[in-house]
């Protein structure tokens, strides 16, 4: 028997990629997935491009998870927090969700409301001493998905001092499983092809966690809804401060990391390009006319940005090599 894993809140898209992934893992053995409306009914039923995996659904309590090494919490934000201090101290667990990312409690209670459940260490590998501190946690809060598309973009720059943390501005498209399996008017097929639409405009939750991971003090982030299923293509620009050049510094930043490309210069990053994988694809420039550096940054909001981010810290918690049971190859056509 390999270590012992087990789902929360698995009936949901994000959980559904970490059980396609859990179940080619060649380290962890995927021992339970729980949900809530669908507990009792096979995995195979709700997730069908998991035919083949023998599986059903329990019911999300500590007791059907407590005999795990491992749990992934892919919960709604705000209700990770009591499952998790309900579970024996001795099992390891990486939360999908928002409730341990942010260490302000302030910003928690602006963005999102209730109380404040600490924080744990940040699971983005990439980031300057992350890696080891993932490694060393029993803990790990995952990034969210627009944060993390954000943060490989932008951290390297302010860390380097190649741009200033003031005046950031993000424009970033997602596909609509970013939004969740819930049924909802906005999310219908019809509503959603051939439409873009922002939402949550000037008052987006992954802002203050994408300040605390880049160090950015001034940040507009426009999230925009885009007509397909998985993906997130970021457009982040900032006031260059002319220390340095700004893709030097990425690929300084990226040199050996297994999941984050710089591409050549005069290839910009699309989101089909990693589309299944656990990918970042960046490109950086300055533009011509305003002189901002802009940085465009492409990930699979169910690899990078949930699933495949959530099983590399899992990966290094249990001091396997990172890419193990993770391709950062995509999916074409």
């Amino acid at each position: 028997m390999g270590i012992r894993v087990a789902v929360a809140g698995a009936s949901g898209y994000a959980g559904g990629e970490l059980l396609r992934l859990l179940a080619g893992h060649p380290e962890f053995d995927l021992v339970a997935a729980t949900a809530h409306a669908s507990a009792g009914r096979p995995v195979a039923a709700v997730h069908p491009q998991l035919a083949g995996l023998d599986l059903v659904f329990g019911a999300t309590d500590p007791a059907t998870l407590a005999d795990a090494d491992l749990v992934f919490l892919a919960l709604p934000h705000g209700q990770s927090a009591a499952l998790a201090a309900a579970l024996p101290s001795t099992v390891k667990v990486v939360d999908l969700g928002a409730d341990h990312r942010l260490r302000d409690a302030d910003a928690w209670a602006r963005y999102y409301g209730g109380d404040h459940a600490g924080a744990w260490t940040y699971g983005l590998p990439e980031l300057p001493g992350q890696r080891a501190a993932v490694a060393a946690s029993t803990r790990v809060a995952s990034t969210g998905c627009y944060a993390v598309a954000t943060t490989l973009a932008l951290a390297p720059l302010i860390a380097a001092g190649a741009v200033l943390p003031t005046d950031v501005v993000v424009v970033a498209a997602s596909g609509t499983s970013g939004a969740g399996r819930a049924a909802k008017p906005h999310l219908l097929g019809s509503e959603v092809m051939g439409d873009l639409s922002p939402y949550k405009v000037g008052a987006h939750q992954h802002v203050p966690e994408i300040k605390q991971a880049t160090g950015a003090t001034s940040l507009s982030f426009t999230p925009v809804l885009a007509p397909m299923p998985r993906g997130i293509l970021a457009t982040v620009t900032a006031v260059p401060t002319g220390a340095a050049d700004p893709r030097e510094v990425l690929a300084a930043a990226y040199a050996d990391e297994p999941f984050v490309h710089l591409l050549p210069e005069g290839t910009w990053p699309h989101t089909a390009a990693t589309a299944g994988g656990n990918s970042c694809h960046l490109q950086a420039t300055v533009d011509a006319d305003s002189g901002r550096v802009i940085v465009v940054s492409a990930i699979d909001n169910l690899g990078k940005g949930a699933a495949g981010q959530a099983v590399q810290n899992a990966n290094l918690m249990f001091d396997h090599p990172e890419i193990t049971g993770l391709s950062g190859f995509g999916v074409a056509p």
